[in-house]
């Protein structure tokens, strides 16, 4: 998330009319679906179960990545330091499809959520490590600045929104180091963790591992407030019913339109600039786009695919709204899924696709336009089951 102001915009849905659709169009859903008793409060219900297996997965990934973390650490070597890469890689596949859960003051976002620990962005690198030019920059290499969780914690976004200490991408750029090639990812040398090799080796060690433990601390939290027959979050969220099913909308919303559309897309088209990739010291920006379209999607549907290739299904958006409008439903469903075809067909790396004149841009181009028109068939589906406001984050 970048981290600069963005306004809200309240939207009175009430003075919206869904869109008139052929009745041929509504045969394509599923019959059982709409004569079901799907209501608001079994959709809450369903997308608690999504949530909570959504952040578990993160999490037990996160844990993968801590575990290769400590190996490479441990013995700094090439092959370590590849197999951490890949558990960020693998782990950042289903925390990407977590952030359909932001956006309407949830455990993630709060006024005391951990989300600025977790994946706040972009990333001024000189205030974690040595860049070219400075080769003394950084916390790692400021022997008076004590590593600790509680340290990193107080370090993040202080004395600026770019000064981020915590979190994915600063555990990213650590792994990778800064992105100078225009054909692929960063390439920091395992030297940097061998000691007498490189200035402070075991300092850069000790951070890594540090905002490691944090961001494993950080995402235990979350998850442990949507975890089932708790009194927590959770509880409250079910009982909440109609004004709970909002908060879904506010926040499929808000990250279709304010801040994958804008923020995290047309922000980059705009500068064509690599600062404003998401990941860009991995150049794995492509996928975090996919992943969350794809998060919509499975919210929409009421679908996770698990770790484990599990499956979790039940009542979703699509089947309430499918209730009241099935020509809605079906079309916004069919929206969705052009997003998510979209963003699967961002070639990487972004920061060659956002250029002008490279074959990628359209692509992109395409998936902003896509995202946005499902933004407001999602403002139809909320008035269309009865929600009269509101209050979506605008680019």
């Amino acid at each position: 998330m970048k981290l600069h102001p963005i306004a809200a915009t309240v939207l009175a849905l009430s003075a919206l009319a869904a869109a008139s659709l052929p009745v041929h169009a509504q045969s394509a859903m599923p019959a059982a679906a709409v004569a079901s008793a799907v209501d608001h409060k079994a959709v809450a219900a369903h997308y608690a179960d999504v949530v909570y297996a959504s952040y578990s997965d993160t999490l037990a990934a996160a844990k993968d990545l801590q575990a290769a973390i400590a190996d490479f650490t441990k013995a700094p070597s090439a092959d370590g330091l590849n197999k951490a890469r890949k558990a960020w890689l693998a782990a950042r596949e289903f925390y990407g499809q977590t952030e359909a859960f932001r956006f309407y003051g949830g455990p993630i976002d709060d006024a005391k959520g951990p989300e600025g620990q977790i994946n706040a962005w972009p990333l001024d690198e000189a205030y974690v490590d040595y860049v070219t030019g400075k080769p003394k920059a950084g916390m790692v290499n400021n022997p008076k600045f004590k590593i600790t969780k509680a340290a990193l914690a107080k370090a993040n976004e202080r004395g600026g929104e770019e000064n981020i200490s915590a979190g994915w991408h600063a555990i990213e750029f650590l792994l990778w180091g800064q992105d100078q090639s225009e054909t692929g990812p960063g390439n920091r040398s395992f030297e940097d963790y061998v000691a007498g090799k490189t200035p402070n080796a075991e300092r850069r060690a000790q951070y890594l591992t540090v905002a490691t433990e944090l961001l494993i601390d950080n995402l235990s939290y979350v998850a442990k407030a949507w975890e089932p027959n708790a009194k927590n979050y959770r509880a409250k969220f079910e009982a909440g019913s109609k004004e709970s099913v909002r908060k879904i909308i506010v926040g499929l919303g808000s990250l279709s339109r304010g801040e994958l559309s804008g923020e995290r897309m047309e922000v980059a088209l705009n500068s064509q600039d690599q600062e404003d990739e998401h990941s860009c010291f991995s150049d794995n920006t492509h996928r975090d786009i996919t992943n969350n379209a794809r998060g919509i999607q499975n919210v929409w549907l009421g679908q996770y695919t698990r770790r484990d290739g599990s499956k979790v299904e039940g009542p979703g958006l699509r089947d309430l709204v499918a209730v009241k409008n099935p020509a809605l439903a079906e079309k916004a469903t069919a929206q969705i899924a052009d997003s998510v075809k979209g963003a699967e067909a961002i070639p990487a790396p972004f920061d060659r696709a956002i250029v002008k004149g490279s074959a990628g841009r359209p692509v992109i181009e395409k998936t902003v336009a896509s995202l946005v028109a499902q933004s407001k068939l999602l403002v139809e589906s909320a008035s269309a089951v009865g929600i009269a406001k509101l209050t979506l984050v605008e680019p």
